[in-house]
């Protein structure tokens, strides 16, 4: 349906991630998968959906000289915020460790942030799913990291996987933005540049 909508349009998903990509599938979204290096840092100043939204945007500026009419560039990224803090991708194993046990037996919020860009327009959404997690016993933490090796996931996890079927509790928000995208976001926002 939004794919015929969406037909004088070029989609072009900036991500890496095989979940985003699924999604935009799953959406029956024709799209073309264009990659490029971006350093992901960000002012510490900033907090919250802040980070998100600030590193959505940063990775749509090396498009920004080569937007032709008619393309939508879509780019995302996903933070946990847990004790007033940035969770991003582990870098190792201890500190894929200590985010999972930070995390045990507490709530922590998943934002995405997700970017849209266009030669005239730039349009940034994001979403907030609050995930609460049982207490995490150190061998569940520790076979989920061997097993899965979570080390591509914001937070050290995918809610998909073994320790969100064993772990999570309760969760307050979309689902799918868990996983790595508000995919109602995006099919909203889609439907409003388009309008």
């Amino acid at each position: 349906m939004l794919n015929d909508q969406l037909k004088p349009y070029h989609i072009v998903l900036a991500s890496g991630s095989p979940r985003r990509q699924q999604f935009f599938k799953d959406l029956g979204l024709d799209f073309k998968i264009i990659l490029k290096p971006v350093k992901e840092e960000y002012p510490l100043r900033l907090r919250h959906y802040e980070i998100s939204d600030y590193l959505a945007q940063l990775k749509a500026i090396p498009f920004k000289e080569e937007l032709k009419d008619n393309t939508i560039l879509i780019t995302s990224d996903t933070i946990v915020w847990h004790n007033d803090e940035a969770l991003g991708k582990p870098k190792d194993e201890q500190e894929a460790f200590e985010m999972l046990s930070s995390m045990s037996g507490q709530t922590h919020e998943v934002i995405t942030s997700v970017c849209f860009t266009t030669p005239t327009v730039q349009k940034t959404v994001n979403a907030i799913t609050k995930v609460t997690f049982k207490e995490l016993s150190e061998e569940e933490i520790r076979y989920y990291i061997n097993t899965c090796q979570p080390f591509d996931k914001a937070g050290a996890y995918g809610i998909q996987e073994w320790i969100g079927q064993i772990g999570i509790t309760k969760i307050e928000g979309s689902y799918f933005n868990v996983v790595g995208l508000p995919t109602h976001l995006v099919y909203k926002t889609l439907l409003s540049l388009i309008a």
